[in-house]
């Protein structure tokens, strides 16, 4: 087995620990909660897909799977695999993982040179780039035969693995984005928090406030932040992408530049150097923990690892304006290699991991929290964490509030991220006006996307 050494992931949310979520203690008390849940899992098909286990389905199978993460992820998916095995004597797993970086290097190596594994992890950066290329395998027709269970999911979150109308990938966790602020700070001074539903004028205005009241800039600059960015998008009725092309116009970028040149002139955000290092640090350095900002924006489910680097108490909120522009976002997605030779049992093993409670109870909320909405109250209810709890609490709140989940972002997606940051730089640092750089970034991720 590959055990490549740990690195900081390329995007946050990718990165969870097994600290909180593991041991003995908390699979005890996680089968218990679970062991009420009805569900009836779907034993491996035998289609004609299948390969040799059409023709016996107790011969021994071997399937290969390829997962990123660190070592405790690596422990919890490869505990989990062995129950699948325990309970299929026949079937045994090639175990391949390695740290976020690099990761989809190899990834895209092995399918080109038709090595593919047979059950492969993957984020909303890439799934349209592999379905497109008719890598994954279309999982739809598993799911309307009942042999791949996803009607206990948010329907927008199954609806989040779609690409050009065939089920490219099974959301394994849910996640959305969070406004994380400074409790302990906030009260020192006692300046309210920011809640969900203010306003982006309202927030700039309390942003201000604090770093005039705290002597600490309120909020870091989001402008280099897509998360955001499309946040804001979708409360104009606009979106990152439409169809085959972009969902905004040079306009729209502009605009959003021009607020956050705004709130910087307001002296809300920090200076562009300070700025710059919230831009292209890991979770762990986030300007929130290190005390150069009030406010981070993160993944919601970010809590605990953001609180492991400060001893501050952490919040967290809705971003800013309408929260139902926010929705089910899956945090990664398991997907099963098209040319496989045992589809069905690929299909059927993430079945297992989506819905077993015994796999649940091993899996915790490493991957976000479980799209199964029964695995994940059980999960919920488990918890110890104090900053998960309060992530779990919001993120089950705006839960009622998210809007329909948007499509899948186009190949080209992770460009179209990266030339954000720089375009947004551009203009923190005065060396263009926001018209200049909303001008060059929107020709550069029409390029990315291969749009015309």
């Amino acid at each position: 087995m590959h055990r490549a050494p740990s690195s900081r992931a390329v995007e946050p949310t990718t990165r969870h620990h097994r600290t909180a979520f593991s041991g003995p203690g908390l699979r005890r008390r996680l089968l218990a909660a679970l062991v009420a849940i009805p569900l009836a899992l779907a034993a491996a098909a035998c289609g004609d897909d299948g390969g040799d286990s059409a023709a016996d389905p107790n011969k021994p199978v071997e399937l290969s799977i390829f997962w990123w993460g660190a070592e405790g992820r690596a422990k919890l998916t490869e505990d989990a695999l062995a129950l699948y095995t325990k309970k299929h004597p026949n079937v045994t797993f090639k175990k391949t993982w390695q740290a976020n970086q690099g990761y989809f290097d190899k990834l895209a190596t092995l399918t080109a040179g038709g090595d593919a594994p047979d059950i492969f992890q993957i984020d909303d950066n890439y799934l349209t780039e592999y379905a497109s290329r008719n890598v994954t395998l279309d999982l739809t027709s598993y799911k309307d035969g009942g042999k791949l269970d996803v009607s206990k999911f948010p329907e927008s979150l199954v609806n989040y693995g779609i690409v050009d109308g065939k089920m490219a990938g099974v959301a394994f966790g849910e996640n959305t984005q969070g406004l994380v602020f400074n409790k302990t700070l906030l009260d020192k001074f006692k300046l309210p928090a920011p809640t969900t539903g203010m306003t982006w004028a309202d927030f700039i205005t309390w942003a201000e406030n604090v770093s005039k009241t705290a002597k600490v800039p309120g909020t870091q600059d989001p402008s280099a932040d897509y998360k955001a960015f499309w946040v804001w998008l979708r409360q104009q009725g606009k979106d990152l992408y439409k169809d085959k092309a972009l969902g905004f116009t040079e306009q729209d970028v502009a605009g959003w530049f021009e607020l956050w040149k705004g709130a910087r002139d307001r002296g809300a955000t920090p200076t562009a150097d300070v700025i710059h290092e919230g831009n292209v640090t890991d979770i762990s350095k986030q300007l929130v923990v290190t005390g150069k900002a009030s406010t981070s924006w993160v993944w919601a489910n970010q809590m605990p690892e953001l609180k492991k680097n400060t001893k501050d108490e952490l919040g967290v909120v809705a971003y800013p304006g309408d929260p139902s522009a926010q929705w089910a976002r899956a945090s990664m997605y398991f997907s099963v290699f098209r040319g496989s030779e045992h589809k069905d049992i690929a299909v059927d093993v993430i079945n297992f991991l989506s819905n077993d409670p015994e796999a649940a109870a091993v899996l915790g909320t490493d991957r976000g929290l479980p799209s199964n909405l029964d695995i994940r109250k059980a999960v919920s209810s488990t918890v110890s964490d104090a900053n998960m709890k309060v992530a779990i609490q919001v993120q089950t709140e705006l839960g009622a509030k998210f809007g329909a989940s948007p499509q899948v972002p186009l190949k080209g997606h992770s460009k179209v991220r990266a030339e954000l940051i720089k375009a947004a730089e551009e203009v923190q640092f005065g060396r263009q006006t926001p018209a200049e750089a909303a001008k060059a970034y929107f020709a550069i991720a029409q390029a990315a996307i291969g749009q015309a």
